[in-house]
């Protein structure tokens, strides 16, 4: 999460298609006791942009190599409700949930896209407006829920001696019909051990929010501080009872950078060594996906940004409005932009010594301002192995985070109950 690390001397700029070297990623995180290794995408580039995501694997596809490497950590991989079918995304992430063991979460996203170009390699002349997705996205996660129920769990018998495959009695159609998808079902692969895999979600716009509530069971934010996350945190969680949820059935994590070195200077050396490679216009690409894909080459880095001319911004509308809001706030300069929004760049309270970021860390859980991290390492896997090493003991022996894994699926990990098939509810068994 730095938009110039590939160009750092312990950098590997084509690690994001070196499976091995992202295989070692997960086995380094699993030693570190983490729930989950999660798996970002986008589905166009964007040649203004991060150039890191000009080139990666599908995410569904490297979860599965992910698994074979791991035993125990979660695999999480991103996945459009725009742009896929329910079908095929239902059957997708429940065969990663059993060649993983039940360790497979799905990332639900509409996709943010400022500049259009997905849509154009999907058949259409634009990007669906935001509301209009997450409508969309509301049917499509149903039916995936609904497809990933189709068998109960003791459904496939195989016996030999009567030549029963299954029971025609434990498999069940969903004939879902509403305004965007119609589906028969069943899913043609059996129910996973932990049920369903777990669903992620990152929206926090009100149509975000009311998705997040209804479904998701693991909320990722990224706020500029602390009250502003914990406002953010009191409001998601109040909306669950709405349907039906308790507040421990959802995990909000907070987004962070951590730089950790065994001295404040030395941290803060390793941040302005990343400062140093950054190319101020190059990182302006970068910003423009947040900010409605704006032309900042016209502007000079000393101009007020609230100057600046943004656009309808049809991608990621909290972001953005947080962003603005600063902006105008805080009278920011064009060239401040990057610095001041992202990652490690924000130099903000997860850069120091690993007394110092398990301080932060623990105050921001303390405070209910999230119930956990999630950590995007802004150099790999220098950063990585850095915190495994030096900041998890730590939290281990203040006693904010496990010794060990005490289960075999994420739902194990994250302390979620095995959902109960559909089907069976209020069924009566002999």
């Amino acid at each position: 999460m730095h938009v110039a690390s590939w160009r750092h001397p312990l950098s590997s700029p084509n690690a994001s298609i070196d499976v091995k070297a992202l295989q070692k990623l997960a086995q380094i995180a699993e030693r570190g006791k983490f729930d989950l290794a999660f798996v970002a995408d986008s589905l166009a580039i964007n040649h203004e942009s991060h150039p890191q995501i000009l080139n990666r694997f599908d995410p569904v596809v490297l979860i599965t190599a992910l698994a074979s490497a791991t035993e125990k950590i979660g695999i999480g991989a991103t996945a459009s409700t725009t742009y896929n079918e329910p079908f095929t995304l239902a059957r997708q992430f429940s065969s990663v949930d059993h060649v993983s063991g039940g360790r497979a979460a799905w990332n639900v996203v509409t996709t943010a896209d400022a500049t259009g170009q997905t849509a154009l390699n999907f058949s259409r002349e634009q990007h669906w407006e935001h509301d209009h997705r997450y409508e969309r996205a509301e049917e499509f996660v149903d039916v995936v829920k609904g497809l990933w129920d189709s068998w109960e769990d003791d459904a496939f018998t195989y016996n030999k001696e009567t030549g029963e495959f299954y029971d025609q009695d434990k498999v069940h159609e969903l004939h879902y019909k509403g305004r965007y998808f119609s589906v028969k079902g069943p899913l043609n692969i059996a129910r996973s051990v932990q049920g369903q895999p777990v669903i992620i979600q990152a929206g926090a716009s009100i149509p975000g929010q009311r998705l997040a509530a209804r479904t998701a069971e693991v909320v990722f934010t990224h706020w500029d501080n602390i009250e502003d996350s914990k406002q953010f945190y009191r409001k998601l969680k109040s909306q669950l009872v709405d349907f039906g949820r308790s507040e421990n059935e959802l995990h909000i994590l907070h987004g962070i950078s951590p730089i950790v070195g065994e001295t404040e200077k030395e941290a803060y050396e390793k941040y302005n060594e990343l400062q140093k490679l950054i190319d101020p216009y190059e990182s302006l690409k970068f910003v423009s996906g947040y900010m409605g894909n704006v032309d900042f080459s016209k502007y000079s880095l000393d101009t007020p940004a609230k100057e600046v001319e943004f656009p309808k911004v049809n991608s990621i509308q909290s972001q953005f409005n947080e962003m603005k809001k600063i902006i105008e706030e805080e009278n920011l300069k064009v060239g401040d932009l990057y610095t001041r929004f992202f990652g490690a760049a924000k130099k903000d309270g997860f850069i120091g010594t690993p007394t110092q970021v398990a301080d932060e860390m623990e105050k921001w859980f303390t405070e209910k301002a999230t119930d956990g991290f999630m950590i995007q390492f802004p150099l790999l896997p220098r950063d990585l192995e850095d915190f495994v090493e030096l900041v998890v003991p730590i939290l281990q022996k203040r006693g904010l985070f496990r010794l060990d894994y005490e289960g075999n699926t994420l739902r194990d990990h994250l302390g979620l109950k095995k959902p109960e098939n559909r089907f069976t509810k209020g069924k009566v068994t002999n």
